[in-house]
């Protein structure tokens, strides 16, 4: 392998394109096909050989995006090129990918750009075990080889080196696998309308909510929207985060007289819940109605857990957590942040304000599926609504994620510094610097806290509020805001 901390004078480029997490860009622009080709012989050489044990494998999966399988194709001739055995399991949700990796115990790699535009491709990459592959795990180290690839060429092993080229069929592996770990079949029935959004949902659900990979029939009455494979997304953006996404799942809900909706991304990996009245459950509640189903699950074994959850979340889930006899760790924003804290303190569970779910059963890594499952059986092993069982989780008011576009973040980051810390405007705060800025009053009255955190690719300032109820997190996400914006055309 090249040394890499020498620039070379010809090294192309990609720091636009693989960025902290992953691998992210406009097809063909950004990502061709001599560019999978040479992020496939970087894999190969910077993670797959050092780790290879006997013949180096690697498993590839693809969304339903159009670019995908010549991608694919092109990043296998970049593994097989370098002596690396490729398993082809085609279509694929991200978790799928993961289990993938996580049963076969191989390095993965996954061909979707998630929620993004139809334009869009990308690679999420994993170790075996489906450990994450983020910037300080090899992603950096994988950026600048494949600059080097892309500007002399992908060196070649001798041809009885080469890697093969296999197909596999894993999802109904993944689909029975999910099923072992949440038990639906004593559940009241419950009419469940999945927006998958044109996604990879649309291929998962029926395997594993229905009888699509040959398992039993559930007690669940399943109400398709958007079920059709589709990456041009003709009905709206597979990006439940934007409320705007949600629209037509919240009114077929309530259309059907449904129990529940959940709605998907293009990747299948993040999963979003909606009552029987429309309305959305915050992914906060979520990940403390999962945390203590989990938690529960522990201490009957005998066991004291530990649930992750990042900073953004909302302070109900260390509150409840805990009082359930749980330890709870804080981390940063970031899948790769998330699943190495999961693998360090052996974590039974860990979720994120953006509605990504982690668990130890299913390698550390996240899948919206399994949370799905959990949900489905806390709603139906009890009578009553899901409004009133989420109600128990939701007892703050959040802002939700606010963007300001700034010309001088550091200036803006400054002046609330300065407002808050400095001059001490709100009264005695906790300050930390985890990740971005949080303030904290919530041991003060009236309670309220905030996160600004800078953007790692635009000048953004991204602002989080919550607070004891509606007024105070106006006033604070009001107030905060003028001074970030001080000056702006916000």
């Amino acid at each position: 392998m090249p040394d890499v901390t020498t620039p070379s004078p010809d090294r192309v480029d990609l720091s636009a394109l693989i960025k902290a997490y992953d691998v992210r860009g406009i097809v063909p622009e950004q990502l061709d096909d001599g560019v999978a080709r040479a992020i496939g012989a970087a894999f190969a050489d910077v993670v797959v050989l050092p780790e290879a044990t006997g013949k180096p494998r690697v498993v590839v999966g693809n969304d339903m995006r159009p670019s995908g399988p010549e991608l694919v194709g092109a990043f296998a001739e970049g593994l097989t090129a370098r002596g690396v055995d490729v398993e082809l399991i085609g279509l694929a949700s991200t978790d799928g990918l993961y289990f993938a990796s996580g049963s076969l115990d191989v390095p993965g790699a996954m061909f979707t750009a998630s929620h993004n535009p139809a334009e869009y491709n990308g690679i999420k990459l994993c170790r075996a075990g489906a450990r994450p592959v983020g910037q300080d795990s090899g992603l950096s180290t994988i950026r600048e080889l494949a600059g080097d690839y892309l500007a002399s060429g992908v060196p070649q092993v001798v041809d009885d080196a080469r890697g093969s080229v296999t197909e596999r069929e894993m999802l109904a592996e993944y689909a029975g696998f999910l099923r072992t770990l949440v038990d639906l079949s004593g559940i009241r029935p419950l009419k469940v309308v999945v927006d998958a959004g044109n996604g990879m949902g649309g291929y998962t659900a029926p395997a594993v909510l229905g009888t699509g990979a040959g398992l039993p029939e559930l007690p669940l009455d399943v109400v398709p929207l958007y079920f059709e494979l589709d990456g041009t997304f003709p009905n709206h953006e597979a990006n439940p985060l934007e409320p705007e996404n949600l629209r037509d799942l919240q009114r077929a809900v309530v259309e059907h007289g449904a129990d529940i909706g959940l709605a998907f991304d293009g990747d299948a990996d993040r999963c979003f819940v909606v009552d029987e009245r429309g309305e959305p459950v915050s992914p906060s509640a979520v990940t403390a109605l999962v945390g203590l189903r989990e938690v529960a699950r522990e201490r009957a074994a005998g066991r004291t857990p530990t649930v992750i959850h990042n900073l953004i979340t909302s302070m109900v889930v260390p509150d409840l957590i805990t009082a359930a006899g749980a330890k709870t760790v804080r981390t940063r924003v970031g899948h790769s942040f998330i699943k190495a804290e999961m693998a360090q303190h052996e974590a039974v569970f860990g979720g994120e304000h953006s509605a990504h779910y982690y668990f130890r059963e299913f390698f550390f890594a996240d899948t919206g599926m399994l949370a799905a499952l959990h949900v489905l059986a806390a709603l139906g092993g009890q009578p009553h609504p899901l409004s009133a069982l989420a109600d128990q989780y939701q007892p703050y008011v959040a802002s939700g994620e606010i963007n300001s576009r700034v010309e001088d973040v550091a200036a803006a980051r400054a002046r609330v510094v300065e407002a808050y810390v400095t001059q001490q405007g709100a009264g005695p705060v906790e300050v930390d610097e985890l990740d971005g800025l949080t303030v904290s009053h919530w041991d003060g009255h009236p309670q309220w806290w905030f996160n600004l955190r800078a953007s790692n690719t635009e000048p953004l300032l991204r602002l989080n509020v919550e607070a004891a109820d509606e007024d105070i997190m106006e006033k604070v996400r009001d107030d905060v805001l003028a001074l970030v914006r001080q000056g702006e055309d916000a």
